[in-house]
């Protein structure tokens, strides 16, 4: 009696294979490419406008360079943790994500997949949006009071928190999204959890507030991206953990529901 040898299947489900697959969906999506651009467009659009009308000796003058250049951040960040939204809910809204469970039944690989990969495109895409930004406003500020180059201290720093704080408060977008499982639901939640919750706790007349508020998610990204300490905010450590515990929850929450949910 005679056994045959069985090849490996080459479509095995693997980590590899299943980035691949959420790499290809991502780059596949028109509004990938849309929501980065205009991202990036309004960063460096603001960042130029910031150059060209500087007045030295002005109101703006004790601004740190980095924050000044890169005002734009707030507009940017706002499509970024859209498009984050959309990698996971806009697949529930579509149902694209039964097929995506169905090929990968343990699910937590799609889940972990689309946040690598999501934070990967966001972080590489704001970092060169940050780097060409601060050049080109430098060309304008090169004889004020806010000229500064790559090799400054904390320049290359300040320029990478601007985009790792874009990239982690996109990615408890995405987990908003994979929560709710809904565009409009998650899109209401962050707006109103992380954009306007701190501004209202923050009119609270209680000191216990205030330091808690350095801690919340846009606070702690906005300390990421100063070249140079700002007052009253949280310190560059400190931020980046706090930044990065506020999207474990969120992308944890996610993973929770979705081993106890259905599709």
């Amino acid at each position: 009696m005679t056994t045959t040898a069985t090849a490996p299947s080459p479509y095995r489900v693997t980590p590899r294979h299943v980035l691949r697959s959420e790499w290809h969906k991502l780059r596949s999506l028109r509004s990938t490419w849309i929501t980065l651009l205009s991202a990036a467009a309004l960063v460096l659009g603001v960042g130029l406008i910031m150059g060209t009308t500087y007045t030295p000796g002005g109101g703006d003058a004790d601004i740190d360079t980095v924050v000044l250049v890169l005002y734009g951040t707030v507009l940017g960040q706002l499509c970024v943790s859209v498009l984050g939204i959309l990698v996971t809910a806009g697949e529930y809204s579509t149902g694209m994500i039964r097929a995506s469970l169905t090929v990968v039944p343990r699910r937590l690989p799609v889940l972990w997949s689309k946040a690598a990969v999501f934070a990967a495109t966001a972080f590489l895409t704001m970092y060169a949006t940050a780097l060409v930004t601060f050049l080109a406003a430098q060309l304008f500020l090169h004889d004020t009071e806010q000229a500064a180059a790559l090799t400054d201290p904390g320049i290359l720093g300040a320029l990478a928190g601007n985009a790792a704080g874009i990239t982690l408060l996109s990615l408890i977008a995405l987990g908003l999204g994979a929560t709710l499982r809904s565009v409009p639901g998650a899109v209401g939640a962050y707006f109103g959890g992380i954009l306007i919750l701190p501004e209202v706790l923050g009119m609270l007349p209680y000191d216990a507030v205030d330091s808690a508020l350095k801690y919340f998610p846009t606070q702690a990204a906005g300390a990421l991206g100063s070249a140079t300490p700002i007052p009253g905010a949280a310190g560059t450590a400190p931020a980046l953990l706090a930044l990065c515990l506020w999207a474990a929850a969120s992308l944890g929450a996610a993973a929770v529901l979705l081993r106890r949910r259905d599709a």
